[in-house]
């Protein structure tokens, strides 16, 4: 009996331990394979497609493929690579839907008013001294005169002084309950004025952001084909009905697409020409429209104080001063201030171009890629009308949306503006043919270090979802990625968009929607070896409501370009 009880016990045993050992391999099985497809926590990320370029069969696994061939392991790799990018995208949008607000409302009295707000000084003086800061507390009521209980307010924050010609923006913090504190650093000596805009409610901010969301059919694009003499119009867009047959323009690495309801009888290939117009659409109800009424854009918050004196204290605003300005330094908020319209960056020092030789000695031998929109055009223009010896070349193209090159033979300069490719907003007709994605422009310079590349885009985004401009974004970096690897020498140059008019239609080109592109510019831009220059946090300074700014604007985020590059 003994004996039989030992023997059932040594067979419970070597089960419970054959059990056991199927049971860890298969646990550990599993811990591999989620490893190497999801990546362990403490795993860096660019780990992640390492193991998925080492290992076809999880890659083949990952894509649900199981009966997969070997031959196709890189078309699954692709797969993959997709995948993570459009993730990439979606984690973008998930970090600025928890910026913007969202926010219902059905009487426009329970909304922001800027009159019944009021700003307060928390750290009172009679004087200041040169780089103290002031802070202003904001307290926001709505029209019925109640304390605004949650954010989100669109604001504008600005020190000035008229007689300085001198401003800079403040740094706002939203404590989401409708209070607000704005920090101004104080540059400069003399008596200073504060100016604090309501921009948009709260409200209108969330009914925007909303909109956006809701498609991109608020822009017509009509593109023109040639058919042997004759034009032929037709409809193009990002997204077109599917009954009908199109001509598809793909980027097949990027997977950027551009559609036209094609022609009969004419080839894709014939696509030559292309113009918007606003279609008569809106996804704002009246109620929300209502807050866009160009009276309740932009008004003042009263404030119980007047002009703020700020005295030297035996300081100077050289004391501020830092290194020049290089590649790679981060941007402060704010990043600068302006004084007798000359821009100072508050992190960095401008190079002196203040005489046409240093200009040109600059500019010698430089190759110079101006890559987007018409803000950036302004550079060219703006060179040749400064610099004589630097001259347009005639292309003997049309329109102002045609590739520009200006020339200084001489000194072996050469200049190109090309515009950005779409989505290109213009009632003007523009050639196709002139204008491609920045990813492509990119990949085609090998750079050295008399290359130079300045990027600016956003303006033309603005009336469509923001995935569109943050997928472009990440493109853009991975290009400037593969520039960098291949020429470090080459130098790159962001510049933000900026703000433009108020009177604007605030559903497609309003600043709300720029604004949140500008955190994607700098969030995605972070950490390359790159050069920046706040357009947007110039133009506040300046109190510019243009989408052009004007000349003394131009050349001081010229001199920062110059400064970067010399």
């Amino acid at each position: 009996m003994t004996f039989f009880i030992t023997i059932i016990r040594k067979g419970f045993l070597l089960t419970l331990g054959l059990a056991g050992f199927l049971i860890l391999s298969y646990t550990l099985y599993r811990r591999v394979f989620k490893i190497t497809l999801f990546g362990d926590h403490m795993q860096e990320p660019g780990d992640f497609l390492g193991a998925l370029e080492t290992n076809e069969d999880f890659c083949l696994r990952f894509t649900g493929n199981r009966i997969c061939q070997t031959e196709n392991a890189a078309q699954c790799r692709t797969r993959v690579q997709r995948w993570k990018k459009e993730q990439e995208v979606k984690e973008i949008l998930m970090k600025l839907d928890q910026i913007m607000p969202s926010i219902s409302f059905t009487d426009i009295m329970t909304t922001t008013s800027a009159r019944n707000s009021k700003a307060t000084i928390l750290n009172q003086k009679g004087s200041y001294c040169i780089g103290d800061s002031l802070i202003v507390r904001l307290d926001l009521y709505n029209h019925l005169g109640k304390r605004k209980e949650y954010g989100g307010d669109f604001l504008r924050a600005r020190i000035y002084s008229s007689s300085l010609r001198a401003g800079a923006s403040g740094r706002i913090t939203d404590y989401k309950n409708g209070t607000y504190l704005v920090n101004f650093t104080l540059f400069w000596e003399g008596d200073v004025r504060v100016s604090i805009l309501l921009i948009h409610p709260s409200e209108g901010v969330s009914a925007l952001w909303a909109a956006r969301k809701k498609g991109y059919d608020k822009i017509a694009f009509t593109g023109t084909f040639l058919n042997g003499t004759s034009r032929v119009c037709t409809k193009c867009g990002f997204v077109i009905e599917r009954n009908a047959e199109l001509c598809e323009y793909l980027d097949e690495r990027d997977q950027e697409a551009f559609y036209c309801v094609k022609p009969k009888n004419v080839p894709c290939e014939a696509f030559v020409l292309l113009t918007t117009d606003n279609k008569p659409i809106t996804y704002l109800t009246s109620l929300e429209q209502s807050l866009f009424r160009r009276d309740n854009i932009g008004i003042e918050i009263p404030q119980s104080f007047g002009e703020i004196r700020v005295l030297s204290c035996n300081r100077s605003t050289t004391m501020m001063a830092r290194d020049k300005c290089t590649i790679g330094m981060n941007l402060p908020v704010p990043s600068g201030y302006a004084l007798q319209e000359v821009w100072h960056p508050q992190f960095c020092s401008v190079s002196d171009f203040s005489t046409l030789d240093r200009i040109q000695e600059c500019l010698k031998k430089k190759k110079i890629y101006l890559m987007g929109d018409s803000t950036l055009r302004q550079w060219i223009y703006y060179l040749t009308e400064k610099v004589a010896t630097l001259k347009l070349f005639d292309r003997h193209s049309a329109g102002p949306f045609k590739t520009h090159i200006a020339l200084d033979l001489e000194r072996s300069t050469f200049i190109q503006w090309k515009r950005h490719g779409n989505p290109f907003v213009s009632r003007k007709l523009f050639s196709v043919k002139d204008g491609n994605y920045i990813t492509n422009e990119i990949d085609r310079l090998a750079g050295d270090k008399d290359t130079v590349i300045a990027i600016t885009l956003g303006q033309h985004f603005r009336p469509f979802p923001m995935d569109l401009f943050v997928r472009r974004l990440l493109n853009i970096r991975r290009a400037i990625h593969r520039l960098l690897l291949r020429s470090p020498e080459t130098r790159v140059i962001i510049r933000t968009e900026n703000t433009r008019e108020m009177d604007t239609d605030m559903e497609r080109l309003g600043d709300v929607n720029g604004y949140p592109q500008n955190l994607a510019i700098m969030d995605i831009f972070q950490g390359l070896n790159v050069g920046f220059i706040d357009a947007w946090d110039m133009n506040i300074a300046y109190a510019i409501y243009d989408v052009h700014p004007p000349d003394h604007v131009i050349w001081n985020q010229i001199i920062m370009f110059l400064t970067y590059i010399c």
